[in-house]
């Protein structure tokens, strides 16, 4: 039997048929049973492999999604580990994945102040601090951001798709579990041992994805991602709230005889930006199917661009690019924009606002300072907007017309 066990297709076969017993609702003790007398162990990557076969074969995410707590009880234990101790990258200060774990362990942190309190939620004390501790669990909502829209987005690049788009949904049952047992506690109308319930429920399932992170998740983001991965996920690391302090800078470590791709120039026909790229087909088309006007005047306050949308608040032509901002409005309200230019200029305001009424329209005007990264002036940029049909609207929308 060992030939068979260590035959890579055959340890495939056997994974799936045992995450198919168990969405046909086999006794999980008995798929456990099963899965123990064929693996002494099983590497994250095998599992990611054949959920991706049985999305492929037509089981729905929704449906691993919905079992996914199950999956990681039967594999817990078992997960093969990549790399030795002390060399893994989740326990080198400053690596995404070391902040990752600590952002767990501070998750954990709050779930013990849960825990407290829980016991003796018949106590007003006790009551305010459990409310206090749910609502510290709000850690949760910037920690899966960081994960979808930067592990995710890592982890599709090579190929790995179902199981990010299961853990996502898990995030999003997480999230409202937490929000509506903040609000049952708040309202104070709901049943003691419903509470209990529900929290212990949402404790599970925070520790099931804390167990997924770090054991499926990490082993995977490890064996695929190179070092100018790692690099775009620490800058983009910035772009969220921080949960844990910094303990140290981790300096990726990029090959620099490979030819760095020029940002902000016109590369094979594409106007190449910090962020994307474009054909200028695709950038004017983009730029004129916004629902606001836009028009940039430069530091030397002269028109240099304006969108031309269907719906436009103010009649503009071309012949106006490179006109003196100044000669585009009406002498009683030239004085404004000229002191508005000169605020933003002088670095005393950043953005200015009006609003006024124009037949049946309601428009919003808005100027802002266009500065670069040293905080140098570049320019205005003014948006137009006929807020009226947002000013109407009432309720909720979740779902398409």
């Amino acid at each position: 039997m060992s030939e068979f066990i260590n035959n890579g297709e055959f340890r495939k076969n056997t994974l799936k048929n045992i995450i198919k017993k168990l969405h046909n609702g086999a006794n999980v003790e008995d798929v456990k049973k099963e899965f123990e007398d064929v693996f002494a162990n099983v590497s994250a990557s095998e599992i990611t492999n054949v959920e991706n076969e049985l999305v492929k074969e037509g089981i729905k995410i929704e449906e691993i999604q919905s079992l996914c707590d199950v999956h990681a009880s039967v594999f817990k234990g078992s997960i093969e580990e990549i790399h030795s101790e002390g060399n893994a990258p989740q326990e080198i200060s400053g690596h995404p994945l070391n902040t990752m774990f600590r952002e767990n362990r501070k998750i954990e942190s709050v779930i013990d102040k849960i825990n407290e309190n829980i016991s003796k939620i018949d106590n007003e004390e006790n009551y305010k601090n459990l409310l206090s501790a749910i609502d510290d669990l709000k850690i949760v909502n910037i920690h899966y951001a960081k994960k979808e829209n930067l592990m995710f987005l890592m982890m599709e690049k090579y190929g790995i798709t179902a199981p990010p788009q299961v853990m996502w949904g898990v995030d999003d049952e997480i999230k409202d579990k937490i929000k509506s047992i903040k609000k049952m506690l708040e309202e104070k109308n709901s049943d003691k041992n419903e509470i209990i319930s529900e929290i212990g429920l949402m404790i599970s399932k925070i520790n099931e994805m804390i167990f997924k992170e770090e054991n499926i998740m990490t082993p995977m983001l490890i064996e695929r991602l190179n070092e100018e991965d790692w690099k775009l996920i620490i800058d983009g690391g910035g772009d969220f709230d921080t949960i844990v302090e910094d303990n140290g800078k981790y300096s990726a470590k990029i090959d620099t005889t490979k030819k760095e791709e020029k940002r902000g120039e016109v590369i094979d026909g594409l106007v190449t930006l910090p962020s994307g790229n474009f054909t200028v087909q695709e950038l004017t088309c983009m730029l004129n199917t916004l629902p606001f006007d836009i028009t940039f005047v430069d530091k030397n306050d002269k028109v240099k661009y304006f969108s031309e949308g269907k719906e436009r608040t103010f009649a503009r032509t071309r012949a106006v690019i490179g006109r003196n901002v100044s000669n585009c409005h009406p002498p009683q309200s030239v004085h404004i924009v000229e002191q508005i230019v000169k605020d933003f200029k002088a670095g005393k305001k950043d953005n200015e606002d009006f609003w006024i009424k124009l037949g049946d329209q309601f428009v919003l005007i808005r100027y802002f300072a266009v500065r670069n990264s040293e905080k140098e002036y570049l320019g205005v940029l003014e948006v137009t907007q006929n807020i009226k049909p947002i000013q109407e609207i009432k309720g909720e929308k979740r779902l398409m017309s």
